[in-house]
């Protein structure tokens, strides 16, 4: 079966690709819809942007923004939610979400509650700070024993279902990012389903800028976003968090094949309810 890809769906004002675009509830609907048709197995709503240097939004408004929009996918599609508020996200999950997507690693007694999965993501420092000069001894060997750590809490706590994400891009240089994508089979190796995400971030358009040249914009980094997915879905990750789903569902196709030798179903399993 082919790894699964996550449609990125920020109903915020300021995240840093696609800000503003879809804040509005209809825009929102609209888009996540056309990520299901495009193939998306689940779609991430987020309210508040998790971006280098973002202020955190009020609860209420945060809950303004995700509710409506977790409702009305939920029909159509898994809807994972992404949040670091316990009451935003108890509120998803009563609205359809069934999977939490936690950057904060910290919310494992709600999907317990909830019977929700839940993805544990590794970050150093908060969204305002992680990118002030982050460091490590050994990034992947400090990324994945985390991780383990956390996973552990969340199974003993009662989470069925529970992910990991070595959080490309969160408290991290593009030299630590680069090494986590080499490293990600010591991550895939502790036994639980990976979930990376590259898409369109800002070290793409370092690395992926050709040498003497300005670091791509976020308009020219559909290449090196495909590139990454595609690397650490060969590399073991089971999904990636894409914001270009067609072509990221292409490449997860292609990767599905060269693992089995043979074609994928016409329709693979989105998990919709």
């Amino acid at each position: 079966m082919r790894p699964l890809v996550m449609g990125v769906l920020n109903v915020t004002p300021d995240s840093f690709s696609d800000g503003g675009r879809y804040l509005d509830f209809d825009a929102a609907l609209a888009h996540g819809l056309d990520m299901v048709a495009a193939g998306a197995d689940v779609v991430d709503v987020g309210g508040e942007s998790s971006r280098p240097g973002a202020e955190p939004v009020v609860e209420a408004e945060e809950l303004r923004r995700v509710v409506p929009v977790v409702e009305a996918l939920a029909p159509h599609v898994r809807v994972s939610v992404d949040t670091v508020k316990p009451a935003v996200a108890d509120a998803a999950l009563a609205a359809g979400a069934t999977l939490l997507n936690d950057i904060s690693a910290s919310l494992w007694e709600i999907a317990a509650a909830a019977g929700a999965g839940w993805v544990a993501m590794h970050m150093q420092g908060t969204p305002r700070t992680m990118q002030r000069e982050p460091r490590y001894g050994d990034v992947v060997g400090e990324v994945t024993a985390f991780l383990a750590e956390r996973a552990t809490q969340a199974r003993d706590a009662g989470v069925g279902e529970v992910w990991i994400d070595p959080g490309i891009g969160f408290g991290k240089t593009v030299a630590h990012n680069l090494t986590l994508l080499r490293g990600l089979p010591a991550v895939v190796a502790l036994g639980l389903p990976v979930l990376v995400g590259a898409s369109r971030k800002s070290f793409l358009g370092t690395a992926g800028a050709r040498p003497g040249r300005e670091p791509l914009p976020v308009e020219d980094r559909l290449p090196a976003s495909i590139a990454t997915a595609t690397w650490a879905m060969l590399a073991g990750a089971s999904m990636v968090r894409a914001h270009d789903v067609a072509a990221t569902v292409q490449a997860a196709v292609l990767v599905g094949t060269a693992r089995v030798g043979e074609p994928e179903p016409a329709h693979a399993a989105g998990g919709g309810r």
